[in-house]
């Protein structure tokens, strides 16, 4: 069967065209420029293009589309006038994943970190699972993985609902703050749907959430009142699973978490308070699938992190520069902490894009909060994704509301400030979900010149 991908190098698309490739299917696919995924995929075997032509789509049995790709892509147009089956990405990923034990990890943020760190947990622990994460996990070098064994760990999409394709086993709910109101319309459609994807736990299955989260815990009251099995995790009194006596350092983390089969020690080479969290939901998922406690917890101190994901891009002229993919006001506030306490003594500079312009006219004020713990904060422009700009939304929303930010709309003249304003010892983050990614480079090659020039003086 050939399975062709339209905008084949997205971090959810690539993984799934990853596994389809690893299950022996040819895989062809698009996208609009060129990057080191398709270079990648290419190099799996893939048949990959830059840019969209309908007859790429010639001679497909199936075409994958993700909730980004517009009716009017010429793709997709020629796909369905030829009667070629198209699904989206998540039914993709169902299909890679059939007949296996399921674990779908939800949330409005910690998808990537969690799904990553159980991932490589039940990997050392000896479990080889299947996995499909949207982000390259450093220790393993891939996002995407077919294993050997039973398990299938997967992050599940809630932003256009797409994770009620899924029927898992274990479902981790990270937390259930209100987003993709693009989409839902409502904070109570949003939470209605995480209603719906417990709903789809097998019956031999269970929930993981936090209850640490207003959302989350709202959720579970209603899922347990629904006769389904909950397991819950957190700081919180009540927690089935609760995180006790954390110490946070600069690289690392410390914790001890303590349940009814006693306790454990959890020792993390990640920093922050939320990788703690995150890890706790798969030490509890580990447990669930039949990995002994302490083993489970041992295999977690393991995981070193994932792309985009607190990142270290490199150090010149004293300067650190790391790179996070922190896209809602929650996930910015945790980037920009755990850079306040990797920085110590120096500053902390954050060059900020924000993603989508309906999440930065809702959440604005929210981001500005965000944002205050930096120093100094640069916002470049709004990075659209799948949307239309809207009259009035820019970053202006978050930098008139956060005194002393600067916006500077062009991506170069931004990095370039950036680089300008940063003096040694201090840490720069560039953070977003778009492709504010490109501009570490950018910021490093300017500290570079700018030290040689000092030393040719």
């Amino acid at each position: 069967m050939r399975v062709h991908f339209i905008a084949i190098g997205g971090a959810g698309m690539s993984v799934v065209a990853e596994l389809m490739l690893a299950r022996g299917h040819e895989v062809s696919g698009s996208d609009s420029q060129a990057s080191d995924v398709l270079d990648r995929l290419g190099r799996l075997g893939a048949q990959v293009h830059v840019g969209h032509d309908p007859a790429h789509v010639a001679g497909a049995d199936l075409v994958v589309i993700s909730s980004a790709i517009r009716p009017d892509n010429p793709e997709l147009r020629a796909a369905r006038a030829a009667g070629i089956e198209v699904i989206h990405r998540s039914q993709g990923l169902a299909l890679a994943a059939a007949d296996t034990d399921f674990v779908a990890v939800a949330g409005a943020h910690g998808k990537t970190s969690t799904s990553a760190m159980l991932a490589v947990a039940l990997r050392e622990a000896g479990l080889d699972p299947s996995f499909a994460i949207g982000g390259r996990v450093l220790a393993l070098g891939t996002g995407a993985h077919l294993g050997s064994g039973s398990v299938f760990v997967a992050e599940a999409d809630e932003s256009d609902g797409s994770f009620l394709n899924y029927t898992p086993r274990v479902a981790i709910v990270t937390n259930i703050e209100p987003d993709h109101l693009d989409h839902y319309g409502t904070a109570a459609a949003f939470e209605a749907a995480f209603d719906a994807f417990a709903a789809r736990v097998r019956p031999d299955g269970a929930v993981i959430a936090c209850a640490d989260d207003d959302g989350a815990r709202r959720f579970t009251d209603r899922a347990r009142a629904a006769g389904i099995r909950v397991l819950t995790y957190g700081l919180a009194a009540g927690a089935d699973v609760r995180i006790v006596d954390t110490e946070l350092g600069v690289g690392s983390s410390a914790s001890r978490l303590r349940s009814a089969a006693g306790e454990v020690e959890l020792d993390l080479a990640v920093p922050g308070a939320h990788n703690v969290a995150n890890a706790t939901a798969a030490w509890c998922a580990g447990v669930e699938l039949g990995v002994d406690p302490a083993a489970m917890a041992s295999a977690l101190g393991t995981f070193s992190g994932t792309a985009r994901r607190f990142e270290d891009k490199g150090t010149v002229a004293g300067v650190r520069v790391v790179d996070d993919y922190a896209h809602n006001p929650t996930k910015v506030g945790a980037a920009v902490a755990t850079a306040r306490r990797a920085a110590g003594a120096g500053r902390v500079i954050v060059l900020f894009q924000p993603h989508l312009f309906s999440r930065t006219e809702a959440f604005a004020a929210e981001f500005a909060d965000a944002l205050s713990g930096a120093d100094e904060v640069i916002l470049t422009s709004i990075y659209p994704a799948r949307e239309d700009p809207r009259p009035g939304v820019t970053s202006a929303l978050i930098t008139d509301r956060l005194p002393g930010a600067r916006y500077l709309p062009d991506h170069l003249e931004a990095a370039h400030a950036v680089a300008a304003a940063a003096r040694s010892g201090d840490l720069v983050a560039t953070i977003g979900a778009g492709d504010v990614t490109r501009l570490g480079p950018v910021i490093l090659a300017d500290l570079a010149e700018r030290e040689g020039q000092g030393r040719a003086r």
